[in-house]
């Protein structure tokens, strides 16, 4: 093992939506920042739009093996390159509502109140947004929160998508323009980065016309003398001085070596999955159940979201290049009849044929496997996509554990009650708005796929922050109670889910410990 000489006054583990965000507000400090990446960049190559290899082969996820409570293999769903999950999300960026962040009653439980509320994290919501080139329009959606305006204007709907926001007015509903992280300019095209393309959510973008962690905040800081990026870096192990106080060595895996770094603040940004285990691993004598787990809460209380894509299919085809616009929130805090929340509807991207084996239903499947590819882009062709997400609510028994060697995850799902609701909602709607139309399949059925457990790009909560050092893994500033000099900035700190996508409250987030970090570097 080699001892690296050199010390830093900042480490960041990982470059997504948190590490990314922090090295880019800090970087310009001058103060010396070394970040370590355990993966490339990600290759700009033909692949990047090709749904075959996207989808069916996963050639961008990784392909180490995780397991679950039974102890089965499970191939996760997550990305191992600079920028992290951000190289392939959709880029829906959008901010918890006020209610979010106070104690929610569920139909099968209480969504807990975060110790911080929607006022200290509006300021940094809207510098995120700017960051992230986020384009949306204020006062569409009902549960949207007080704001001030977009810093750019909404996504447009192509004619297809129009129509449905038409039919979806006309039976009383609100739709919205989905607010989408992308480098756009839909008024003069030869100024746009983002071509609006059929392969962007779930696709890494080969033009970098997404707004993603490398790509808005890892590049932009690759000018500064005093940041030092290295990629290929496993981060294996965190050492503590005897007291156990404070990091004193961070060792990484680099071209089968071991390296040990030391510095003077030490921030994991790894993912709520992926920093707990890091913690659970790097167990000592002054922290025998894991680094920071005097509380016993390392790893508990993760979240993944209850999520559904729901295909619809028409005679008619849907000509539209970019389907990714509409967001709806009618239900979020529910209906008359149902007082409680069921969350958020928003497209998913287009369905390529490539697309559909993979992710076709249990019920669907044999037949879509042996199906000709001419009517899979038949199928494609007349589809549009949906998603809907559910908050799954805090469990201390869904937990990442570490056991022989790797990742495991225990989850079982809860709050079934107000996703199934959603569910059959949605589609109550769909055949409304299809009743004039012949459909391809008779009768009016809409396939759905349930996300398995390897679907984790939404994961959060394994490291909950809050005063009590007893029930909690961070403090409000996201510093471990139990190390002085340890901080966790990704989704790991989140106390409840919300039915919104996390990935705006990770980043403001990160801009947020960033400006505390500035008065202690």
């Amino acid at each position: 093992m080699t001892n690296n000489s050199e010390h830093y006054d900042l480490i960041i583990i990982g470059t997504g939506a948190g590490g990314g965000t922090v090295l880019h507000q800090l970087a310009p400090t001058g103060k010396k920042i070394l970040i370590l990446e355990r993966g490339e960049f990600l290759p700009r190559e033909k692949e990047n739009w090709s749904p075959k290899e996207v989808y069916q082969d996963q050639r961008y996820y990784t392909k180490e093996d995780w397991c679950d409570r039974t102890g089965k293999v499970l191939h996760p769903q997550t990305c191992y390159w600079v920028g992290g999950n951000t190289k392939v999300y959709g880029a829906a960026l959008l901010p918890m509502r006020e209610r979010d962040f106070e104690a929610v009653e569920h139909k099968k439980g209480i969504s807990p109140a975060w110790e911080l509320k929607y006022q200290d994290f509006a300021p940094y919501y809207a510098q995120a947004e700017k960051l992230f080139n986020v384009h949306g329009k204020k006062g569409q959606d009902p549960s949207e929160p007080e704001r001030e305006e977009y810093p750019y204007p909404p996504v447009g709907h192509e004619p297809e998508m129009q129509e449905i926001v038409d039919h979806l007015q006309q039976l009383g509903y609100s739709p919205f323009n989905l607010p989408l992280g992308l480098k756009l300019n839909e008024v003069d095209k030869t100024l746009s980065q983002c071509i609006r393309c059929d392969t962007c959510d779930g696709f890494p973008c080969l033009v970098n016309g997404k707004a993603d962690a490398e790509v808005n905040c890892i590049n932009p800081t690759r000018q500064y003398d005093n940041v030092t990026l290295i990629t290929g870096a496993k981060v294996t192990k965190l050492h503590t001085s005897t007291s156990g106080k404070e990091v004193t060595r961070v060792e990484a895996e680099i071209e089968c070596k071991y390296r040990l770094f030391s510095a003077n603040i030490v921030v994991i940004t790894c993912g709520a999955i992926n920093s707990a285990a890091l913690l659970l691993r790097s167990a000592n004598d002054s922290h025998p159940n894991g680094l920071a787990n005097s509380s016993d809460q390392v790893g508990r209380n993760f979240m993944k979201h209850l999520s559904t894509t729901i295909v619809a299919l028409n005679d008619r085809p849907n000509n539209a290049t970019y389907q990714k616009t509409i967001g709806i929130n009618d239900f979020y805090w529910g209906e008359e009849d149902f007082p409680y929340p069921m969350g958020m509807v928003q497209n998913t991207g287009n369905v390529k044929a490539a697309m559909i084996p993979p992710e076709a239903p249990p019920l669907l499947a044999p037949f879509v496997r042996f199906a000709p590819e001419k009517a899979l882009e038949i199928t494609a062709k007349h589809s549009t996509g949906w998603w809907l997400q559910t908050e799954d609510l805090p469990d201390p028994n869904n937990r990442v554990r570490w056991a022989k060697d790797r990742v495991c995850v225990d989850y079982t799902a809860n709050n079934l009650e107000a996703r199934d609701r959603l569910i059959n909602r949605w589609t109550e709607i769909l055949k409304t708005m299809d009743k004039t139309t012949k459909h391809v399949i008779p009768f009016g059925i809409y396939p759905r796929n349930y996300m398995p457990l390897s679907a984790v790009g939404h994961q959060c909560g394994t490291c909950r922050f809050g005063e009590d050092a007893t029930t909690s893994v961070l403090d409000l500033n996201c510093r471990t109670h139990d190390v002085e000099n340890l901080y966790i900035v990704d989704s790991s700190f989140f106390p409840s889910n919300s039915g919104v996508n996390p990935t705006l409250t990770i980043i403001a987030n990160a801009i947020r410990v960033a400006d505390h970090l500035k008065q202690h570097l």
